[in-house]
């Protein structure tokens, strides 16, 4: 069997081995390399070949296209997204010419056949040093190319992981929509920065929690805590609203205030009826297995609110400010003097009919109800009674 058969052979043997263990374990980084060596070795092997195979002197191989096939050679390390790879076969490759062009030149000191003649290099077999150099440096730039731009590309590649990474952690502690204002923020966020809009602020709350955080054990009352804010929160997310902040027992949305909206009002209405539901289905389960109801208070006001990030350099929140905010929380404790599950006022009720809400059924009105700290009389609506 000729060299280049064996080589055949050695080097089938060799590709069958490394597909095998790719299968079986992750191929060590000096498998690797000199799976890279044993590929470009083999091309330069067949190149060489060329002038035993024709019968024609040695500087015949030079001629050959092949050499083309090193580049396919280095462009499939970057598939590895490892610039080390591609580095790796572009220098085997170029080492590899040179080692062929210094066979040729020296192999029969006596028969010089190098020229600086380029048509004496193009109509026959002699040698153009030149043009072997080039073909080296053409080898080594495109593999300096490759390099650069696995390079960048894996530093992007890793940037927009841990961006996305971060992402899906803002989003556990921020609501989506925050969270993508945050990550997508052309600018560096900063303190002071505000946006006034037309919202629904909805407050949510156990009633007695008080008392009952000062009976219940530690563990048993966060379990409460996140049953309660796991029923009620998606629901909330659902209904088109932004989670501002939890307050011990209390849930404090918005709706239109981080995204501006056309129902905003009617988002809310329709979200305070899905809850209402929710917590009557909440005490279902709760009374099947022995469990005493939980009472939850809800109030919507809708107004104009001031949406933006306070605090300092070193700890920012987004949140709203503005009267609907403090009339909502003062309304919300209304309920236990009004008697009622969830209350809003006439206002807010109207525009959110305006909007295309439908309340399920007629609701009582209060006229002129006396909330504590407010100073004036509110209408009021019944959307859930007790």
């Amino acid at each position: 069997m000729t060299p280049v058969g064996m080589s055949l052979v050695a080097y089938f043997a060799f590709s069958v081995l490394r597909v095998w263990l790719a299968y079986q374990i992750r191929l060590p980084a000096w498998f690797l390399a000199l799976s890279v060596a044993a590929d470009l070795a083999l091309l330069m092997m067949l190149i060489w070949s060329f002038h035993i195979q024709y019968d024609q002197p040695a500087s015949f191989y030079l001629k050959a296209p092949t050499l083309l096939y090193v580049f396919i050679f280095i462009a499939l390390r970057a598939i590895r997204f490892e610039a080390r790879y591609v580095l790796l076969a572009g220098l085997v490759s170029a080492l590899g010419w040179l080692a062929l062009v210094f066979y040729v030149v020296s192999i029969d000191p006596q028969e010089n056949m190098i020229t600086r003649n380029y048509i004496a290099y193009m109509t026959s077999n002699a040698i153009l040093l030149g043009a072997e150099f080039d073909k080296v440096i053409s080898i080594l730039m495109v593999t300096g190319i490759l390099c650069l731009a696995l390079v960048r590309a894996r530093e992007l590649l890793e940037r927009s992981v841990i961006e996305a990474a971060a992402a899906a952690d803002l989003a556990r502690f921020f609501s989506p929509e925050i969270a993508s204002k945050i990550t997508h923020s052309d600018q560096q966020i900063q303190p002071g920065q505000g946006e006034a809009r037309e919202a629904a602020i909805l407050n949510v709350d156990i009633r007695g929690f008080t008392a009952m955080a000062n009976e219940m054990d530690p563990t048993n009352l966060i379990q409460l805590l996140h049953e309660y804010e796991s029923r009620m929160v998606p629901i909330i997310q659902e209904g088109g609203g932004n989670i501002d902040k939890f307050l011990g027992d209390g849930i404090l949305a918005t709706f239109g205030a981080v995204l501006s909206s056309e129902s905003y009002a009617a988002d809310a209405m329709r979200t305070v009826d899905a809850l209402v539901n929710a917590a009557d289905a909440w005490n279902m389960d709760r009374s099947t297995i022995g469990l005493p109801p939980i009472s939850i208070g809800m109030a919507v006001v809708t107004g104009r609110i001031i949406f933006g990030a306070v605090g300092d350099e070193t700890r920012l929140e987004y949140t709203v400010i503005g009267d609907p905010v403090n009339l909502c929380a003062k309304l919300e404790k209304h309920n236990r003097t009004a008697m009622s599950r969830a209350l809003t006022t006439c206002e807010a009720f109207d525009l959110a009919e305006r909007q295309g809400y439908q309340a399920p059924s007629t609701r009582e009105r209060i006229a002129t109800a006396t909330v504590e700290g407010v100073p004036t009389g509110l209408d009021l609506v019944v959307i859930a009674s007790r």
